[in-house]
């Protein structure tokens, strides 16, 4: 084989090789850039199930302080390709008590809603997530009975927070025991 032929099968193998290696995505791109620039306290941790596959991961929460102090609680978040333009969707896994989370782990946090820019990142999303459980908020509530309760009587929400994060009742729904 001379030299000429050696070189064009090179080529041709190289260019084999590139169209089999997937494509790094937008999407991808910013994500890296956001995990680079993550600022994570103590509290919050994320796990990455599939390494791979950074548009799917956990972010656990450990308030250290406020009503949800000794709690562990985890969140999915999934990155559509959309990302930036799309806010991540962020759902908790667990069953808990919380004025701003339904029964089904939904979160009320504006930036994932209406208020979310291309110019925000994943770092504005946990900050928003770990401040949710140091100020819930009554006042955009996805739990309206927890909002009342906030409301209406700080006390009794806080005993309603600490038996439900034991995994107990408050009136007819049971809770996920969260405690670390």
């Amino acid at each position: 084989m001379d030299t000429a032929t050696q070189i064009w099968t090179v080529k041709k193998d190289e260019q084999a090789a590139a169209k089999k290696k997937p494509k790094t995505s937008a999407a991808q791109v910013r994500v890296q850039k956001d995990l680079t620039e993550l600022d994570l306290p103590p509290t919050m941790k994320t796990d990455f199930p599939d390494p791979a596959n950074l548009l799917h991961f956990k972010i656990i929460l450990n308030p250290d302080e406020g009503f949800y102090k000794g709690g562990s609680f985890n969140f999915t978040v999934n990155i559509s390709p959309n990302y930036p333009h799309e806010a991540p969707k962020v759902k908790c896994t667990q069953k808990i008590y919380h004025p701003n989370l339904d029964l089904e782990g939904n979160v009320c946090l504006n930036i994932l809603r209406e208020d979310w820019k291309p110019v925000l990142s994943l770092n504005a999303v946990l900050v928003g997530l770990q401040y949710l459980f140091l100020e819930p908020n009554p006042d955009d509530p996805l739990n309206k009975d927890a909002a009342e309760d906030l409301r209406r009587n700080r006390d009794l929400f806080a005993k309603n927070v600490t038996n439900s994060m034991r995994g107990g009742s408050v009136g007819r729904e049971s809770f996920d025991k969260v405690l670390a």
